[in-house]
């Protein structure tokens, strides 16, 4: 679709975009190549968001993940209203509820897609680069008001980790699982209850740990005791790393 942008030379960018942003699910500057990884990395078929795009200031994208790939549409601002294919909607308003009751979208190879669930902005997440596991808990649903999300999204990873014991200062592997603001581990995968639960709200610092003979390790500073873990490889630590930081970060928000 190309329209020219003189067309709204009249309107205001500013109001419009002031407009925009009690929508949830719009995400300002948010780049293709940037929504392509967050909707395929932490979102599920169905999964939409609005972002501005490279066309112009009056300009913006839908994009929808379809399966393995993501679809981009083009929407334009034009005074209070939006343009989105043939459709006109007089008001920000109209144009949501247009996605709450008519959720079918077709792409240019003509398979629809379905609106489920609106990408928020406000997803308390790391970044979407980095390649750790990440779930979001979103309400879907078929009204205006199913539009906004229920939930923020927990970080989440498991994986094993060998750790040094308090007293005799041999290394063993352990199952762990981060969930919320607790670490557990485990003394297997299989196994229901955990050796112990460390709670991160009292971990003041996650750093790499240098003072081991072993490599890729990094350590969780408690009041009553520093943790020793050693991942398998660099990457695996650094992802560790990251998501506890971020953990630490939320929590000294007030998260």
């Amino acid at each position: 679709m190309s329209v020219s942008n003189s067309l709204y030379s009249e309107y205001s960018s500013t109001e419009l975009t002031d407009e925009l942003e009690t929508l949830c699910w719009y995400h300002y500057d948010l780049s293709r190549h940037a929504t392509e990884a967050l909707l395929l990395s932490n979102g599920k078929d169905g999964s939409y968001l609005l972002r501005n795009s490279h066309e112009g200031p009056n300009f913006l994208a839908l994009s929808v993940r379809a399966k393995d790939s993501v679809k981009h549409f083009h929407v334009i601002r034009k005074g209070n209203g939006y343009c989105f294919g043939f459709n006109e909607f007089p008001s920000l308003r109209t144009f949501i509820e247009h996605f709450a009751n008519q959720p079918l979208v077709g792409s240019d190879s003509g398979t629809l897609i379905i609106l489920k669930c609106p990408y928020p902005r406000r997803v308390e997440e790391p970044s979407i680069y980095e390649s750790v596991r990440v779930h979001t808990a979103m309400q879907s649903g078929r009204t205006e008001s199913d539009l906004v999300a229920d939930a923020p999204s927990l970080g989440t990873k498991e994986g094993y980790l060998v750790k040094q014991g308090a007293i005799i200062k041999s290394w063993k592997t352990r199952w762990f699982t981060l969930n919320r603001n607790e670490l557990k581990y485990f003394k297997d995968k299989m196994f229901e209850e955990p050796i112990r639960t460390l709670d991160l709200t009292s971990c003041s610092a996650v750093q790499f740990d240098y003072s081991q003979e072993r490599v890729n390790c990094f350590c969780l500073v408690f009041p009553e005791r520093t943790f020793y873990l050693c991942a398998k490889t660099g990457v695996e630590a650094d992802e560790w790393i990251k998501i506890l930081r971020w953990k630490l970060s939320q929590i000294r928000k007030g998260r």
